[in-house]
């Protein structure tokens, strides 16, 4: 493919803990126009779909600020810099959300969230096996409640609209392709 776009530089127009707002300056060479871009920066995350020896989909509940509502989702959660690798920063937010732990931690896809204008990607795992080995470990401002959802569930929860996080949609999408090319 042709190259259209010549980047020129980049100045942050704001920085907190989760996110820094980039003004991103580029030429876009066909038109000969420039023009500055907002590019939201954040840490990679990740998502874990913790599975018990029972088959249930260890599931969380919590209200989210940006759409003022309460959702159902699975654990997840930003990189820290503590943790060595994705699959590691999943875990420690499996355990700390639900109290789950799992010795059979898979990876099973990543997504880049919103390519438009965020600059991370997310990383989903499967948890096999999930069990209870403790209470939860919340950070101060978190309440969330953990709901064990029968796993042939989640289409329908999906189709009437229970489970709408976008990551969380691609997680489970995800985890079909998986279970459909391990079982062919």
């Amino acid at each position: 493919m042709k190259r259209h776009w010549s980047f020129l530089e980049s100045r942050v127009a704001y920085q907190n803990r989760i996110v820094q707002v980039q003004e991103d300056t580029y030429h876009f060479i066909p038109n000969d126009i420039v023009r500055d871009f907002t590019v939201l920066g954040f840490s990679d995350w990740v998502n874990i779909i913790p599975v018990t020896p029972e088959g249930k989909v260890v599931m969380i509940r919590q209200y989210r600020l940006g759409t003022r509502s309460e959702t159902l989702e699975i654990p997840g959660g930003l990189i820290s810099e503590e943790d060595a690798d994705p699959a590691e920063a999943a875990l420690r937010e499996m355990i700390e959300e639900t109290g789950y732990y799992s010795g059979e931690v898979v990876h099973i896809g990543t997504v880049e969230p919103n390519p438009a204008i965020q600059n991370n990607r997310c990383h989903t795992f499967l948890a096999r096996n999930a069990v209870p080995v403790s209470s939860q470990n919340l950070d101060s401002t978190e309440a969330i409640m953990v709901e064990l959802v029968q796993r042939e569930d989640i289409p329908v929860l999906v189709r009437t609209s229970r489970i709408t996080h976008g990551l969380v949609l691609a997680a489970f999408a995800y985890l079909m392709i998986h279970e459909t090319s391990s079982n062919p």
